[in-house]
Parts: C-alpha cells; sequence; structure tokens
C-alpha cells in the first residue's frame, strides 16, 4: 500500500481527525507480521541517506508533531536508527527562552534548517507558535492566520533552495495517551518524562485536536505535505514513517557523485605501490 497517497492531506483537505482511525495497522495484523516491510523500508532509507550526504544538492526536513506522548522520540529511535548520524542533525523546539520571545517566532528555527545532504529533524517546530499559543490564548485569530502564512512562506524558501519537507503528525488515541501515561509512571527509565504538563494539556485534548485540524488544512501545500500517522501502534507508524520517506527520496534520483580524480592514473599509482610493498618484503 503506498502511505502516501493514503495518509497524505492534500491542499484543500478537510482534517477531522475523530474520523481517522490511531489504531490502524493496513493489512499488517502484528508487529511480526510487519517486521520484513519495515526492515526493506529501513535499509532503502539507509541507502538513500548515504547518497544524499555524499551527493550533497538536496536537503530533507522532517517534521514530527503529536500530542503529548504521541511517539515522536520513539519515531526518531527506531525509523533513523540505521541512517549515518553524521548527516542527521534533530532540533527540539520547546517553550520559547525570553531571548527568542524577543524576536519573530521563525527567528529560532531557520538556523536548524538543514543544509545540503542533510536531514534535519524537528521535533516539535515552528509549528507549536500557532498550536500552543491558540489554545492557550496568547495570540487571537488575526495573529494565528498570520502566521499561517508566514509558515507558507518559510517553507517555500526552504524548498526553493532544494529541501524536501515532510510534516508527520502522530495521531494517537485518547485512550492510547493515557495507557502512554501510565507506562511513564510504572517503568523508571520513562519516569524522567512525567511532567504536570501532561494532565492539565490533556484538558485540553479538543483544544488541540481543533488547532491541529486547522494549521494541517492551511499548510499542506504540494511542497510541503502533513502526513496524518496512525500511531496507536508504534510498529505501524515506524512502517508508514519509513516507507514514505525511502519512498520521496527514491525519487529525488539522488546518485553518488563522480570522483574528482583521475581513476586511471591513481589505480596506476596503487598498483604501484602495491609492487613496491610486495618487492620490499621479499627482500627483508
Amino acid at each position: 500500500m503506498d502511505y502516501r497517497k493514503k495518509f497524505r492531506v492534500h491542499p484543500g483537505d478537510k482534517v477531522k481527525l475523530s474520523k481517522l482511525d490511531p489504531a490502524y495497522t493496513g493489512k499488517h495484523d502484528s508487529e511480526d507480521a510487519a517486521k520484513e516491510e519495515t526492515a526493506h523500508y529501513l535499509g532503502k532509507l539507509a541507502r538513500q541517506q548515504a547518497v544524499l550526504y555524499a551527493e550533497h544538492k538536496h536537503a530533507i526536513l522532517v517534521v514530527l508533531q503529536a500530542l503529548d506522548a504521541g511517539g515522536k522520540d520513539g519515531t526518531i529511535k527506531h525509523v533513523f536508527s540505521s541512517v549515518n548520524p553524521q548527516g542527521v542533525r534533530v532540533a527540539s523546539f520547546k517553550q520559547p527562552t525570553a531571548v527568542e520571545l524577543a524576536h519573530d517566532f521563525l527567528w529560532r528555527v531557520h538556523p536548524h534548517a538543514p543544509g545540503h545532504g542533510e536531514i534535519a529533524i524537528f521535533n516539535r517546530s515552528h509549528y507549536e507558535d500557532v498550536l500552543v499559543t491558540r489554545v492557550h490564548k496568547l495570540i487571537d485569530k488575526a495573529a494565528w492566520t498570520d502566521r499561517y502564512q508566514r509558515i507558507r512562506d518559510f517553507e517555500t524558501l526552504l524548498v526553493e533552495n532544494k529541501t524536501t519537507i515532510l510534516k508527520f503528525f502522530l495521531h494517537v488515541g485518547k485512550e492510547e495517551q493515557l495507557a502512554r501515561f501510565a507506562q511513564r509512571l510504572d517503568d523508571p527509565a520513562r519516569n524522567w518524562k512525567i511532567s504536570e504538563a501532561d494532565y492539565s494539556e490533556r484538558a485540553l485534548w479538543d483544544d488541540y485536536v481543533e488547532a491541529y485540524e486547522d494549521a494541517m488544512e492551511a499548510t499542506s501545500t504540494p511542497k510541503a505535505p502533513w502526513y496524518v500517522i496512525p500511531s496507536n501502534h508504534k510498529w505501524f507508524r515506524n512502517l508508514a514513517v519509513s516507507q514514505i520517506m525511502a519512498d520521496m527520496m527514491e525519487e529525488l534520483k539522488l546518485a553518488f557523485p563522480a570522483s574528482s580524480v583521475n581513476l586511471a592514473d591513481i589505480r596506476r599509482k596503487y598498483h604501484a605501490a602495491v609492487k613496491q610493498a610486495k618487492a620490499g618484503g621479499k627482500k627483508g
């Protein structure tokens, strides 16, 4: 199945998250059933990333957004586990500092955009400034509508610089979120993730859903699309994200650059060096 077609928010689409099943797993009924296909796309992604890094002509920006416990960290850990760390950067955007608040809302974001040859992952992103600010009534409708346009302009600028943008909303159900909160309480390795905001923000669930729906409708463009990924099952989330990324990168027609040296001349020098080494070994 082509998950790009199934989960993509097309320009003009109305997004209703309540109508999208966060527990969807397509043709697979278990993690084991999806293992081979997931491994295929992770391997494909690793190969494409190696060429991206070497060619140094394109950049990839991955935006991950979700409600609390949606799986942003897990997606980064599992989908990008097979790629070369030299070519990947992660930026996490938390509550703005006083210095950041003294500038326009995109000021803190632009320096983290990927350069050619890189994949940059935004773990939360510039979209926080039309989500959190809206839900907590820090800005009004006129302000967040204006910010939608600023975001579209910003992403257009990146695309014009040969950056491919993929924006993933990791869609989890309300009960699944509560179950993941329970895991944080029960697992000492996850205790550090617990925050007071988990439950205070959960009380604003409907407001966040509405804000996400509006933001995706306003900013999913042909060159910077949103994908709503069913994420109740972490293994399916990983499969869908890796397939979308690997297939998209394949369409860039990436290619290893030609050698910058005369290979025939280098081969002659190599063989001469081998011959000399053998001769030296015999004398010894």
